[in-house]
């Protein structure tokens, strides 16, 4: 026994988490302290050592799974970073301006296209196209705020490369193509909620008054999609082929060095920039926050709440309305989708079973929790950019939110 009940830690620890984001410590950090908070409020002091390192022994496949997973989102970030400072961003970005036509097509894919890479400031870099976009179509400043953020975080809910989904499947313990087909009718109706919350009532300009887009052809698309492209598939193909290889995290892994790999071979500006991404910090971050998740569900296996929770809930399970609800308050007041991802999943693995339903459930809800937060940097950023009010912002993101969470929940519940 601990200092304290488990339910009791919990709350302290989760409340110790929410109190250092506000106070602008870094992700990674805070996870970690939370997690060691917690274990040693709610284990025995002898055995917290033990209780930590539990999830994380590379003798055993949850150690290997761990480090894995780790590893990749280093390589996910410094692909991404690369991305960036070797100027493939740039050439990505004007290569979709030049070949689609429409306006409303380019608010809708640019920023989703971007969103890809999960790199710090992302939403800045799809900000200006936005920006000229929007004005062609006379949206207002908090509309092009909405657009920025929702097809932005649209593609992270099926992307295989973000921290967030990578994050779901090792905890959750399910493929990465169980995650995705669950995800995909959820998205697809989003998509639509977007759409008509973006663009209801806007008319296109007229094609005459557009400049020309076919100065670009799409060989520069296609090289800067190349690496994705290769990091996707891999990690599809690497999981079919292989069970025991996403068992232990090790396709996404090899995945990613593959994507790396096609990067720096193919941009020779990747080799020249590659010192100095290495010296972004949030590369190192984003790592450290992954780790913490994992030290997070070694120490609530080991504080007993996964027992605690069972014997509140009706049959030794929680409805969906309980799943929805605190995987999006914990989206929500972290501010973080990995963040909300590690703590929701981590209450809910011992409790209830590892179907899809139920871990698809979770990470929409979380991710919902986190797209609308007062925390959530991208939010914050772009309606800076754009010198939007936020209470109009929320206006118009709160009424999609509502009809996604409530759509999510019903479409979890029924399958």
């Amino acid at each position: 026994m601990g200092l304290i009940d488990p339910l009791t830690a919990l709350v302290i620890s989760l409340g110790l988490l929410v109190l250092m984001l506000i106070k602008r410590l870094r992700l990674g950090i805070a996870l970690n302290i939370t997690a060691i908070a917690l274990a040693l409020l709610s284990v025995d002091v002898q055995n917290v050592p033990r209780a930590l390192y539990s999830g994380l022994d590379p003798l055993t496949i949850d150690g290997q799974l761990a480090l894995s997973i780790t590893a990749t989102s280093f390589g996910i970030m410094l692909l991404s970073q690369l991305y960036k400072d070797s100027g493939t961003m740039d050439l990505l970005n004007k290569s979709l301006e030049n070949i689609l036509r429409s306006p409303k097509t380019i608010l809708m894919v640019t920023p989703a296209v971007i969103g890809l890479l999960p790199v710090a400031g992302g939403a800045l870099m799809s900000a200006p196209v936005v920006d000229v976009e929007g004005d062609k179509l006379g949206l207002s400043k908090s509309k092009k705020v909405y657009v920025n953020l929702w097809f932005r975080h649209l593609i992270f809910l099926v992307y295989p490369l973000s921290p967030q989904f990578i994050i779901a499947i090792a905890l959750a313990g399910i493929t990465s193509v169980a995650l995705f087909s669950m995800t995909v009718p959820a998205v697809i109706f989003m998509a639509i909620v977007g759409y008509i919350s973006s663009f209801r009532g806007v008319r296109a300009p007229l094609e005459g008054g557009w400049p020309s887009r076919r100065t670009l052809s799409s060989e520069g698309l296609t090289r800067a999609l190349a690496p994705i492209a290769v990091s996707i598939a891999g990690a599809m193909a690497l999981g079919l082929l292989s069970r025991e290889l996403g068992r232990r995290g090790l396709d996404v892994l090899v995945a990613v060095a593959m994507g790396l790999v096609t990067l720096i071979t193919t941009t020779r500006t990747a080799v020249e920039s590659l010192p100095n991404a290495l010296r972004s910090p949030t590369i190192y971050d984003i790592t450290l926050a992954t780790f913490g998740a994992f030290l997070l569900r070694s120490a609530i296996s080991a504080s007993g709440l996964p027992e605690a929770l069972k014997g509140l809930m009706p049959n030794g399970n929680p409805s969906s309305l309980l799943l929805v609800a605190i995987s999006t308050l914990c989206g929500f007041c972290l501010g973080s989708a990995s963040g909300g991802l590690a703590v929701s999943l981590s209450i809910f693995k011992d409790v209830v079973s590892a179907s899809s339903r139920e871990v698809a459930l979770t990470y929409m809800a979380a991710c919902l929790g986190y797209t609308v937060s007062p925390l959530h940097l991208c939010l914050l950023f772009t309606a800076d950019y754009f010198k939007a009010d936020l209470k109009e912002v929320y206006k118009v993101t709160l009424p999609s939110f509502a009809v996604s969470l409530a759509t999510v929940t019903a479409l979890y519940t029924l399958i």
